[in-house]
């Protein structure tokens, strides 16, 4: 595939896929691109309804004579670990970053997210990220707050009294049951429209079958987070001890991965 920088041209073709609603993946193909270059270019240069070439174009430029000369990678970036690829984790954090700006999250708080979940620890330092996203210690900051206040991230203190930034386990999980709730609350507002617009009318039967449907959707989901939750907690097998006691578990609940052996019948009964 053609690396550098998207031309022109390349930036006409995106915009007209992008009218024909093409897929980025079938814009891609056609200009023998990364899917992820495509997504990029078109998220930050104003979505897929905003796109437009020239000024896109006129923007990459600006951005490229303002850029501050790029710090060596090898500075920029600490040493990839389990022999990963840095250009292809790279890409990945680029890809992922514009996944989160999708679902409605903020460019600065998705780069910050990405961090986290990229990162082997799960836990970075405020110079530890603007160290890695090379952007200002204010910038880092209010993002951290903003993911706070989402409840994406806590802080916490190391011996050293050095303030880091976490991202839980249990965080997707958190996030799935907030928006049961969020649904929760629609089904409540929807049936109260029932009983104002009058029961048999088209519009309260509107609203009625969108409380039956939102309520059995969530409920489902509530279900399916319930019972799933476990799996945010599993771990790598390569990271477990050898030879060590298995961890207790909670009643009515057995270890992953272990099993208690059948009692073995006396040899001599």
């Amino acid at each position: 595939m053609p690396g550098g920088r998207l031309t022109q041209p390349e930036r006409q073709q995106i915009a007209h896929g992008l009218a024909e609603d093409l897929a980025y993946a079938e814009i891609a193909r056609g200009l023998n691109r990364p899917t992820s270059t495509i997504t990029r270019e078109v998220m930050r240069n104003g979505g897929p309804t905003a796109y437009r070439a020239d000024a896109a174009h006129r923007a990459t430029e600006r951005r490229a004579q303002r850029r501050r000369p790029a710090a060596p990678r090898d500075q920029s970036m600490a040493p990839q670990a389990d022999g990963r690829d840095a250009d292809a984790v790279r890409e990945y954090e680029e890809v992922f970053t514009t996944v989160l700006m999708q679902s409605g999250l903020p460019k600065m708080m998705s780069r910050v997210l990405t961090c986290f979940y990229t990162s082997d620890a799960g836990s970075l330092t405020a110079s530890e990220l603007a160290r890695r996203l090379q952007v200002s210690p204010a910038s880092i900051s209010k993002a951290i707050a903003f993911l706070e206040s989402q409840g994406l991230v806590r802080r916490e203190r190391d011996e050293r009294r050095r303030e880091h930034y976490i991202v839980d386990d249990d965080v997707w999980y958190r996030s799935m049951m907030a928006s049961v709730s969020a649904s929760a609350h629609l089904v409540e507002t929807a049936r109260q429209g029932v009983a104002v617009l009058g029961p048999g009318t088209p519009a309260a039967a509107r609203l009625e079958n969108i409380a039956r449907f939102v309520d059995f959707v969530s409920e489902s989901m509530a279900r399916a987070a319930q019972q799933a939750r476990e799996v945010l907690y599993t771990k790598p097998e390569h990271t477990k001890p050898e030879h060590t006691r298995p961890e207790h578990t909670k009643p009515g609940h057995t270890n992953p991965g272990h099993t208690n052996p059948e009692p073995t019948p006396d040899a001599t009964g």
